[in-house]
């Protein structure tokens, strides 16, 4: 069967990791597979295609901030993929991650349907039925036709216009008559998909997976040694925070020092920040890093993993650092839980921003020292 994987990424982020490994697993099961990706860096491994101009891509960004309109742009690229497309003529087409100003996605969705080719699509985040947003927090619009959105100036950012309605109705009618399967990494978005107006399509829930052989495992005592010499973290207790981005809002990183300051005897390390530095005595923050055995040898010399992220689908830095033998503490928020079942996970319940605007982190304290 020959499949094409499309995402926004290939082989870093946590979709493009993702879409990776499908890729490499299915290659080696003598299946046909292609990966045509829009961002990053070029990737030389047969059949995988960066159809995305960075150029392009940054027109459309600014764009969509102007008109308000985003998933919109992009002719030249979304040409390039449809070529592709036409070159390789796939069996299956299996979609992840559409946003991220890199491909006009109507006239995409229009030549999949207008050739028939048959379409499993993940969704990893609630942007396919909602006027833009990918993740919908509190608000309940898109149950029955996003408009006036409360959060517009969030990505995708517009800084003037809303139109999320026209966006919701363009999307509700473009998947009308789309012969496809969605699949969602947890119960959670499953349960949000089924609210929707594509709550009559066939939705399955397939949890994410990792590579647990050749990466993802508990390291030697000397690989974590040579780390917690680098760093000076040696005879310390030490509370591991892991996401791209990881000072962005949704991601928890500004909660994860707020806990950092109420325990002193307890070192805490932030991988995804924009700079190595020592945030305070026992705050380390570490850059992003694509290195997946340098990911590993810190789950591994983590004490616990903490996840604080104000909504997640299923997040695979939970799984990696449980395949590395760290236990996880976070928020219950999203599709999180799902990742750690108890004993393995302990979550703090009772809402992600009555938390966050009471600063009652005492739960979560107790949940660390214990």
């Amino acid at each position: 069967m020959k499949i094409l994987l499309i995402d926004v990424n290939c082989k870093s982020g946590s979709t493009g990791k993702i879409v990776y490994d499908l890729y490499t697993d299915l290659t080696e099961q003598g299946e046909n597979v292609a990966i045509c990706y829009g961002r990053g860096s070029k990737i030389n491994d047969n059949n995988i295609y960066k159809f995305g101009l960075d150029i392009e891509t940054k027109i459309h960004a600014g764009l969509a901030r102007v008109t308000g309109f985003n998933g919109c742009f992009s002719p030249i690229s979304t040409k390039r993929v449809i070529d592709y497309i036409e070159e390789f003529k796939p069996d299956l087409i299996h979609i992840h991650e559409l946003h991220a100003y890199f491909v006009n996605i109507k006239p995409l969705i229009e030549y999949i349907k207008e050739n028939k080719i048959p379409v499993v699509w993940t969704f990893h985040c609630e942007y396919m039925y909602t006027g833009k947003c990918g993740y919908a927090y509190d608000c309940e619009k898109w149950k029955i036709g996003c408009e006036s959105c409360p959060a517009v100036t969030d990505y995708p950012k517009s800084m003037l216009f809303d139109w999320t309605k026209a966006m919701y109705r363009t999307k509700k009618q473009l998947l009308r008559d789309l012969d496809f399967t969605i699949v969602t990494p947890s119960q959670w978005l499953a349960d949000r998909v089924k609210l929707s107006f594509l709550g009559n399509r066939d939705i399955r829930v397939i949890h994410n997976g990792i590579d647990t052989d050749s990466v993802f495992y508990p390291r030697i005592t000397e690989e974590i040694k040579v780390l917690k010499n680098k760093y000076h973290l040696e005879n310390k207790k030490i509370v591991l925070a892991v996401a791209p981005n990881i000072m962005e809002e949704r991601k928890g990183g500004k909660q994860v020092l707020q806990i950092a300051c109420q325990m002193p005897e307890l070192q805490f390390v932030l991988v995804g920040a924009d700079e190595d530095k020592r945030y305070s005595d026992n705050v380390l923050m570490i850059k992003r890093t694509k290195d997946q055995d340098e990911l590993a040898r810190w789950y591994s010399m983590a004490d616990l993993f903490l996840i604080c992220s104000k909504k997640e689908n299923f997040p695979t830095t939970c799984l990696e650092a449980l395949s590395c033998g760290t236990p996880i503490v976070g928020i219950d928020e999203g599709g999180t839980k799902e990742t750690a079942p108890y004993p393995y996970g302990k979550f703090v319940g009772g809402g992600y921003n009555r938390i966050i605007a009471e600063g009652d982190f005492n739960t979560v304290k107790h949940r660390i020292c214990a």
